[in-house]
């Protein structure tokens, strides 16, 4: 599919994963929608790429089924969506004093990574199914897990279980929507220069990175981007699961 002049919608696109990719789709040619919790970046970043900005919690059906068609109204029916909406606090499933990690702490993390990536998801593709197709396909969706849905570490369980749903229903979701012509994709990062880990001491940020086989470094935002773009390029890219990840192969801790 080519990019420009569609109309993409990018959750979390207010920073990070999501930041780079909504600019690199503006860059391409989308009119884009940024859906995100934080009102402030997320308006600069819209007014900035000549977007659209919207206050949308994921896991708010309403709030996102409203969101999608304002989006619509102003920009028309989204052919592209890039779920980078996440949370990852970590935690112990059994802290130091014995005491078991609370039920709502865990259940918060993945109502936000996979309840939220299928809520918007599954709405995109309820209101693109009927569309026109361009060429052989209606539009394509991207999701973004994460390696610790492989590799998870110590006090990731939430983190990972959360990514590994989101791993886990990418073939059949691309299996359900292929007779629609809506591609389902899914990267799942490794080690990134996302907002948290900026925040790090530079000497912890070159510590993580030189855990990465090649090239021993945090990843770019704008590398994450790339890999979207060429998902969107390529038809055949369906019903896949892409580590984006240098090689790295997580530790215990």
């Amino acid at each position: 599919m080519i990019i420009k002049d569609q109309a993409a919608i990018v959750t979390g696109g207010a920073s990070g994963l999501g930041g780079a990719t909504a600019e690199m789709l503006a860059k391409a040619g989308a009119k884009v929608a940024i859906f995100d919790m934080n009102e402030a970046l997320g308006a600069a970043k819209a007014a900035e790429l000549g977007g659209a900005f919207f206050k949308v919690n994921v896991t708010d059906e309403n709030a996102v089924q409203e969101a999608i068609a304002a989006a619509e109204g102003m920009h028309g029916k989204a052919r592209i969506l890039v779920n980078c909406a996440g949370i990852g606090p970590p935690a112990k499933v059994v802290d130091r004093e014995g005491k078991a990690l609370a039920l709502s702490s865990f259940a918060s993390v993945v109502s936000v990574n996979l309840l939220g990536t299928f809520n918007v998801l599954s709405k995109f593709a309820a209101s693109l199914h009927t569309a026109d197709l361009l060429g052989e396909e209606r539009g394509v969706a991207i999701n973004t897990a994460s390696v610790a849905a492989f590799d998870g570490q110590i006090g990731q369980a939430a983190y990972a279980a959360s990514k590994a749903g989101v791993v886990g229903m990418t073939l059949p979701v691309a299996r359900e929507f292929a007779r629609y012509g809506i591609r389902v994709m899914t990267i799942a990062p490794g080690l990134f220069m996302t907002p948290l880990l900026a925040s790090l001491p530079q000497e912890a940020q070159d510590s993580l990175g030189r855990q990465v086989p090649f090239p021993p470094r945090l990843g770019d935002p704008s590398e994450y981007a790339r890999l979207v773009a060429a998902i969107i390029d390529n038809p055949m890219l369906n019903g896949e699961v892409i580590r984006l990840d240098g090689a790295i192969r997580m530790a215990p801790k």
